[in-house]
């Protein structure tokens, strides 16, 4: 099988930090991780040498007809948003669409993604301060300027930052698999699993060291006990908070409520134990904490738009053996 295709969009005066997550991301060897090798294309829109803003000069090897083919197109920021861009770079955007690539916009690229009109009547997300901006370019566009990243399916955007780092890895999690996107997250130094809902404003992630505080050791504790049941209030009471304070700082330092976090960590053990294992549903079920196939299969549904036994076939470690061969 043919390497699977990641362009990135560069021009004059990127920001190295937005073209740098896609090219940590895609362009190293990652199969050990068991992920595939992909072929990796920096694309500049301009001809000669590329400027970029920290003082930088880049050679890009490409040109924008090496869009066509492509599996994923990354656009990873913009400039002048007042400006639309180049006809050239909407064209090869919307070609590259047609030929079924996902297009992604993290940053300030969703402005370019933006103008190509694959956006429009759906939801977008781009960074919090530019949000009102993209709003009033483009009225028919959904901006939610809360979340980290949103997935129509076929074109991804996300807020700035570390954001697009989430974005990324949350397309090799649903390309190649939980397992993937966990080894590769830890390969990269990097919080394994943020929800696209979660919020932009968050205090920090949560590290677990031997010196964390009670909330994070609390919270380390649940990860660990998936299978038990876990309340609001038992939680808090690990904490060493009043179930007011611990509700407060949760919001605050992860950017989503104790409930949704919950049920993500529970679903990400379920993708891993289908992925590794041949255990059955109710198995899985109870070992993730949903307690039945049936509440298992409910909020794959909800959170992945699939079911448990259509992932096991996509990503188990049986199934990529044979696509491997």
């Amino acid at each position: 099988m043919a390497d699977p295709i990641v362009a990135a969009i560069a021009f004059d005066g990127i920001s190295p930090f937005h073209l740098s997550v896609p090219c940590l991301v895609f362009a190293e060897d990652r199969t050990t991780l068991g992920l595939p090798r992909f072929e990796f294309r920096v694309c500049a829109i301009e001809d000669g040498p590329i400027r970029i803003d920290a003082g930088l000069t880049i050679s890009a090897p490409h040109g924008l007809s090496a869009l066509d083919g492509a599996d994923i197109v990354i656009v990873p920021s913009w400039k002048n948003l007042e400006v639309p861009p180049p006809a050239a770079l909407i064209e090869a955007l919307r070609r590259a669409h047609r030929g079924g690539a996902l297009i992604v916009g993290l940053c300030l690229g969703t402005f370019a993604v933006a103008a190509t009109g694959l956006l429009s009547g759906r939801r977008a997300a781009t960074h919090w301060a530019f949000s009102d901006q993209l709003q009033a370019l483009y009225p028919d566009i959904l901006v939610e300027p809360e979340v980290l990243y949103i997935d129509n399916g076929d074109v991804v955007t996300s807020a700035g930052v570390a954001a697009g780092l989430d974005c990324c890895l949350h397309i090799i999690r649903a390309r190649y698999g939980a397992e993937a996107a966990l080894r590769l997250a830890r390969q990269i130094v990097l919080s394994p699993h943020r929800q696209g809902g979660q919020a932009q404003f968050i205090e920090r992630p949560i590290a677990t060291t031997g010196n964390a505080d009670r909330f994070a050791q609390a919270l380390d504790t649940v990860r660990k006990t998936l299978h038990e049941t876990h309340s609001l209030d038992s939680v808090a009471d690990i904490a060493g908070l009043t179930r007011r304070t611990f509700t407060r700082r949760f919001q605050k330092t992860i950017g989503t409520s104790f409930g949704d976090w919950l049920t993500d960590q529970r679903v990400a053990l379920a993708q891993r134990l289908l992925e590794a294992t041949e255990k059955s549903m109710d198995m899985i079920a109870f070992e993730a904490g949903f307690g039945s196939a049936t509440s298992l299969r409910q909020h794959f549904a909800a959170r992945l738009r699939t079911t448990p036994a259509q992932y096991r076939r996509e990503f188990s470690k049986n199934a990529q053996e044979r696509v491997a061969r």
